[in-house]
């Protein structure tokens, strides 16, 4: 597709807890106030020219990743005019690589696609943009920006760093403070990058100390069998942060087995279940910090816009960002009201 001039963005407020959720609005600005030459429409909730959007992302083996999928399917439903063509779903590079090939053969409009692994599909990312179809590079990043022509993914550091933050202002008056980390995948790039955060916001808080650390799986699992490990090593805590909601269901379970509650514990990701907790205010969970799924409904968003050769209102500039990141929210029982409308399950 020819780049032609687009108009600002559509990047609305649609959904407060992604703080960047993109959604189609008019600018309210009077057309003389507009710059000269301003001639490019912006996307808006009315139909607009027929876009088939090919969608390709990881088998949905995970509460974040089916939410993905829903987040997408449900925001293209709001188009009549778009289509959306989904792929099953693989963690096996080849076997999505050929479901994007197979996408590009059926000339889609745009693509969307959430990598199992950003590096392995790069190539495949390199073949739709040179045959002439935009690719909207969903949260795990290809190793190039050439295999795409926009990137809208979650805030891996934020997310670590808010996490932080939170407990270190919760503990900043105990002396000697103790602090677990119950980290994701630990050869994921993401796991490095949320638990570097981390460690950067505890170093505002020279009374805190990070005494251990578990690397789990994501799992219900291993969450469960790595927080049991913790707690046998550590006699006394006084905050946990676990970097995934999934895996924190098992870590809860560890933790009520082991009848310890002399700690505070903070999610991630913004599960339905550990916002649940966080309402009921019945357990040690008090806060999630946010990785939002919303983000496969901005990126349907940003798609269409694309297909359709149109702006998006909220920007000056003339054409759509190369990359949008999303702000990880911590959620506490202060604004649980306000984000609970987004937990997935």
């Amino acid at each position: 597709m020819p780049e032609t001039s687009r108009r600002g963005l559509l990047f609305g407020a649609a959904a407060v807890s992604t703080g960047a959720l993109l959604t189609a609005c008019t600018s309210n600005e009077p057309k003389s106030a507009q710059p000269a030459g301003n001639s490019q429409p912006a996307a808006d909730d009315k139909p607009g020219k027929p876009v088939t959007i090919g969608f390709a992302g990881p088998q949905a083996d995970h509460g974040w990743l089916n939410a993905i999928n829903v987040n997408a399917k449900s925001r293209a439903e709001k188009y009549s005019e778009v289509t959306l063509e989904i792929t099953e779903g693989s963690n096996d590079t080849a076997a999505q690589i050929g479901q994007v090939k197979t996408l590009i053969n059926k000339k889609v409009d745009v693509l969307v696609i959430l990598p199992a692994d950003g590096k392995a599909l790069t190539q495949v990312g390199l073949e739709a943009m040179k045959a002439g179809i935009p690719v909207v590079n969903l949260d795990r990043i290809f190793a190039s920006p050439q295999a795409y022509r926009c990137w809208v993914g979650g805030d891996n550091y934020g997310m670590g760093l808010n996490a932080g933050h939170y407990i270190g202002e919760q503990l900043k008056d105990k002396a000697n403070a103790k602090v677990v980390e119950l980290a994701g995948i630990d050869n994921l790039e993401l796991t490095k990058q949320r638990s570097q955060g981390f460690a950067d916001a505890l170093k505002n808080y020279p009374n805190i100390k990070l005494v251990a650390r578990q690397a789990a799986e994501f799992t219900v699992e291993s969450g469960q069998a790595k927080m049991a490990q913790l707690l046998q090593a550590q006699k006394q805590i006084d905050a946990l942060w676990n970097h995934d909601d999934d895996q924190g269901v098992g870590a809860l379970r560890a933790i009520q087995q082991a009848g310890r509650d002399e700690f505070i514990m903070v999610g991630g990701a913004g599960a339905k279940s550990a916002m649940d907790a966080i309402k009921a205010d019945n357990s040690v969970i008090k806060a999630t910090v946010l990785y939002p799924p919303t983000m496969a409904a901005s990126a349907i968003d940003l798609a269409r816009a694309l297909g359709q050769s149109k702006g998006v209102s909220g920007l000056s500039e003339m054409e759509i960002p190369t990359s949008l990141t999303l702000y990880s929210a911590v959620v506490t029982k202060d604004n649980i009201d306000q984000y609970l409308p987004t937990g997935f399950n």
